[in-house]
């Protein structure tokens, strides 16, 4: 089974990639832990998206996104694995309003399952991240 492709910025994939080196160079001298999270890292590093994605409107995941709540307020974040990217702002397309807005395109209205019940956001912007 293919795992699906999981985003994240160059520099990220080579930290991942520097952090297998070190475990692989312990050798024997490895532990249980460290090996297992050799085998998930080659797994992320296998399954590694670092393309730019175009500036088309379109909500994906390595876009910055903000949406617009029905009290005005605003939020931005990053569409994106939070095991993989060092950056507050991430936000899971697995997440209820990440999987709302992924597929979706500026001046969208969405409604989701928020912790409170229903919630519409509407997509304001949707730009690569740098």
């Amino acid at each position: 089974m293919t795992s699906p492709a999981v985003w994240m910025p160059p520099a990220t994939l080579a930290a991942l990639q520097a952090e297998i080196a070190t475990l692989e160079a312990q050798g024997s001298e490895a532990t249980l832990s460290d090996k297992a999270r050799a085998v998930e890292l080659r797994a992320l590093v296998r399954n590694a998206d670092v393309a730019v994605k175009p500036n088309d409107g379109l909500v994906e995941p390595g876009m910055l996104v903000t949406v617009g709540f029905a009290d005005g307020s605003t939020d931005t974040f990053l569409l994106g694995e939070r095991t993989v990217l060092a950056d507050d702002r991430a936000l899971s397309p697995r997440s209820p309003l990440g999987a709302a807005v992924n597929g979706r395109y500026v001046g969208d209205d969405v409604t989701y399952t928020a912790p409170n019940g229903p919630a519409t956001v509407s997509v304001l912007a949707a730009e690569p991240a740098a």
